[in-house]
This record gives C-alpha cells, structure tokens and sequence, in this order.
C-alpha cells in the first residue's frame, strides 16, 4: 500500500508535539521504516521543507500571493480531517510538475496544479503543505537529527552516514540507501568525476596566536578571495564547473573552460577555487559584479567583455582515478602544483611567525581580497564539513545570517522594506532565530531590490512586517554580541550592519546559533562580565 500524505501529516503533529530528542529520533525512525523503497527521499525532501534536493536546481516559484488567489489559505469546515486519497508520491509529483511549468501562461498553470491539491486536502494537511511550499515545517527536525535518525533506523555507524552526506549532498538518496542497503550501500559512496561534492568549510579564527598553535606551531595562509567558489571537473576533453551550491555553471564562464583545458597537465582532475571579477587592470571587483557573470547563459561573449574573470586554484581533490581527499593539505598542493602552473594557483606562505602573517594579511587587503585562510597542513579535505582544520581571517567580525522578515520604512524609507530581521540557524532542528535587526549598508538599489524579494518570498504579513520564507543571507557586520531578554534566541548583536548580501550562499550555510554562543563567550577571553 502506498504510504498516504495523511500519515506524514501526523508524524508532522506528533513532531510538533514533544520536545524530546529522542521521542523526535523513535517517531522519525519509525516512519521512515515503514516506507517503500521509491518514497524515502521524497518523504525526506517533504518533511525538511526543501522539496527537492539541494543539488536538484528546480525551485516552485510560488509566492504567498499566489497560494491566496487559489484559495489555499483556508479550508471549508466541511472539509473535514481526511483527505481524498493524497499519498506522499503523489503530493511529490504535483510539486514536480508545479516546479516543471515555465514560460507564458506558467502562473496559470501553477495556480490550477495548486489549486487541485488543496481541494483534495483536509484541512491539516493544507497547514503542512503551506508550511512544506515555505520551506517552514518548525517541527525540530533539521538536517542534523535526520542524519541521526537515519544511522538509528539502519543500523548503521552516525560517521559512515555523515561521511556518505559529503559526497551526495543529497539526504534524500542518502536516506534512500541507507534504508535499503545499509552499511553495504554507503561504505560504496564515494568521489566521482563530474558528481560535485560540497566544498570544506572555515570557521572564523580569532587571532593568529591561536589559530597558528590549533595547527601545531605552522600553518599555511592564502589569499581569501572576495569571489566565487567553484569546482572544476575535467574528465578527458569535457570540463564542467559547478558553484557552491553544486549547481552547474559551465556555460556562463567559459573562458574557465579553455584555460584548464589548455593549462592543466592531467588527464583528469577535480579542483577547489575561486573565480572573480577583475577590471581592465586586474584588480578585484566587488562579489556583485561577479554575480552578474555567473547570472549570464544568453550573451555570454559581451559579459567576458564587460566582467573580466580570473581563476585562482586552492586545492585538488582527486587526480587520474584516484581520490585525494584523505590525503594532508601538504600532499594534496604537492599534486595540485605538479599539473598547474603557478599563476592559477592562489597565493600563499607557510609561517608559524605572527608577524609574518600580519604582514601578509596586509599585503592581501592592500591587494583587494577579504582576508586571508589558514589551513593546517595535515588536514585531509572534509567535504561540507567546518572545523579547526581550516580558518577564514578577516580584518572585521561578521556572521552570515537569513533575514526572516522585515518591516516597512518610514521617511525616506517609506515604501521600502528595509529594517531587516536577522537570524542564526539551529543546525539539528533547522529552525531560525532572530538575533537583531538591522537598515544599515544598503544603498537604495539594494532597499529597492530587496523590498522586491522579499515579498516574492512571502509567507505573511502584518500591516507593519512581512515574514518571509528563510532564503536570502547577508553578511553582517558587528561590534558585539549581547544577552538579550527581547529576542527568543536569547542573544543580540551591537551595531549591526550590512556587509554584502550573500548570493553564493544558501540559508543551510548561514551561522548556526552553536557558533553565536561560542562567539558571545569567546568575547569574555580577555575582559570581565557580570552574569
């Protein structure tokens, strides 16, 4: 019997219910293990909000305004508690061919797929498909608690799952072999050419003193380029480049394409880098400028004109058939300079002398980029995963945050959206937390452009603040986290100002609220505090 949308609803209810951990752990566990083999990851996709997988580039394309014109924001009493017959495929299908219509008439289309589903749906279930198409389930299951939820279900090692995630990207297959094969099936996951991996990740170091002793007395510092992670897969004669969010972008930066093709002295090769924009002079751009590259598939000829690119390399992940990923930072560069020449690689030293690595973030800074990385030289590369293996140094503090809603401005600023609300990410239950709010930074094309945006992701809205569905991140700047009785997180930040809007990430890179505590008590290193 297939599994009906009925019984996820009530997994929903009974999530929403407790908040016990391991209550969440046996109901989630319990669930999965009753589904056929072809509803696992779409069941997952359904109960995380996403839809569709990370790596997956078909998004809905629905707005609140939307889902109000055909009728799905209320339910006739009479409906009742059961649906006409939903199952989990189902539902999954429908959203597929409401993400599938494009073009003239495509709204159209949209609204009358849509509009079928809710009449079939009971009341409850209209909640959760609401809550499903914004991406706000807020019933604490996030990424984190699925993955162990699906080591607990298959009986199989939390690490071997975790590991398996690096390399799909996509918990919704991951679930899927998990379940079915097991440990067998995951041990069996692993790199391939032209199957993009999630890039490591760096967190935030504070000073050089204790990042340069986490790393054992040495640590190698490159440039942190204000651009745009790529990675590169050459296989033969095809080259394809995907960007962080895995996605392909092959087409809009072809002169990337000619350059390893010509330049690169390995049959085949998966690289880590960065592209940015440069002027007529080869100084670096601003990110946005960059973005309008990487936006471009029609005229790609006149953009090369108008935004230079450059590639810088930084790392090489598998060579020839064979995966380098559990080799040192140290080995891995070795290889990386053997097939490179070294204007593509991303400049660099190795020091264990603070002031040599001062000197060399000034020099970096002077030049035009961010800051500067630091990377121990024994840290094998853990795709998707952040830790002290790799640190990101920059001159000023900043979080990258998801603005959650926003009211309208007043004066100059009427019209507008334009006093954002700020939150963190809880990383197990995939909830956001509001930090602060903030107007400052933005010229007014971006309050224009934003206030566009965002009430294209609207969930709902008050006559002075519009929620929105959790998607855009922003880099914001920050003098000082505080305790902060106003907002639920408990935390808020002094002085918070817009750094740049985050377009190469997504909400799940956002800071977590993990992070924001160790922050807020790192702050007390050197000073005192009254608790």
């Amino acid at each position: 019997m297939p599994t009906s949308f009925s019984q996820l609803v009530q997994l929903c209810q009974r999530l929403e219910g407790t908040q016990k951990r391991k209550e969440k752990m046996r109901l989630l566990g319990d669930f999965l293990l009753s589904l056929h083999e072809g509803e696992i990851a779409p069941a997952v996709y359904l109960l995380l909000g996403t839809i569709f997988s990370t790596q997956d580039p078909r998004t809905l394309d629905v707005s609140w305004k939307s889902l109000q014109e055909v009728g799905a924001g209320v339910k006739p009493a009479s409906t009742g508690s059961a649906s006409d017959g939903l199952t989990v495929l189902e539902v999954h299908q429908i959203f597929s061919e409401v993400a599938k219509a494009s073009g003239k008439g495509s709204r159209k289309e949209k609204g009358e797929l849509l509009e079928k589903l809710f009449n079939r749906a009971s009341r409850e279930e209209a909640r959760i498909l609401r809550k499903i198409i914004f991406g706000e389930m807020r019933h604490g299951v996030g990424e984190g608690m699925m993955l162990k939820a699906l080591s607990e279900a298959g009986d199989v090692d939390h690490q071997l799952v975790e590991r398996a995630q690096m390399f799909t990207g996509d918990l919704g297959e991951l679930a899927r072999i998990a379940l079915t094969q097991g440990g067998v099936g995951l041990v069996k996951i692993s790199l391939h050419l032209f199957h993009p991996v999630q890039p490591m990740l760096a967190q935030l170091g504070e000073d050089f003193s204790s990042l340069i002793a986490e790393h054992q007395g040495k640590t190698a510092l490159e440039y942190k380029l204000d651009g745009a992670r790529v990675q590169i897969h050459k296989g033969g004669k095809e080259v394809r480049i995907f960007s962080r969010h895995l996605k392909e972008v092959t087409e809009s930066i072809p002169e990337i394409t000619t350059q390893i093709h010509k330049e690169i002295q390995a049959k085949e090769a998966i690289f880590d880098g960065e592209v940015i924009a440069t002027n007529s002079q080869g100084k670096p751009l601003p990110f946005q400028e960059l973005m309008r590259r990487f936006r471009r598939v029609h005229k790609v000829e006149l953009s090369m004109k108008e935004v230079p690119v450059r590639l810088f390399l930084f790392d090489l992940l598998y060579m020839n058939g064979r995966s380098l990923i559990d080799l040192s930072y140290k080995e891995r560069w070795k290889c990386l300079k053997e097939i490179s020449p070294e204007d593509l690689l991303v400049p660099r030293i190795i020091t264990g002398e603070i002031s040599e690595a001062k000197s060399f973030l000034k020099e970096a800074t002077i030049s035009g980029h961010e800051g500067l990385m630091a990377k121990s030289l024994e840290s094998p590369y853990t795709p998707g995963a952040r830790g002290k293996r790799w640190f990101k140094i920059k001159p000023a503090e900043t979080l990258d945050l998801v603005i959650v809603a926003a009211d309208w401005g007043s004066g100059r600023r009427e019209g507008w959206l334009s006093n954002y609300h700020l939150a963190c990410r809880d990383s197990e239950t995939g909830e956001y937390w509001v930090i602060g709010k903030t107007f400052k930074g933005l010229t007014d094309e971006e309050f224009i452009q934003m206030t566009k945006d965002l009430q294209n992701l609207k969930i709902s809205e008050t006559p002075y603040t519009v929620s929105v569905k959790p998607q855009i991140v922003v880099e914001i700047a920050y003098n000082e986290i505080q305790r902060s009785p106003k907002y639920e997180s408990g935390f808020a930040l002094r002085f918070a100002r817009f750094t740049r809007i985050r377009e190469d990430k997504t909400p799940r890179e956002a800071d977590t609220l993990t992070r924001l505590k160790d922050l807020y008590q790192r702050q007390f290193q050197y000073k005192g505090r009254i608790e």
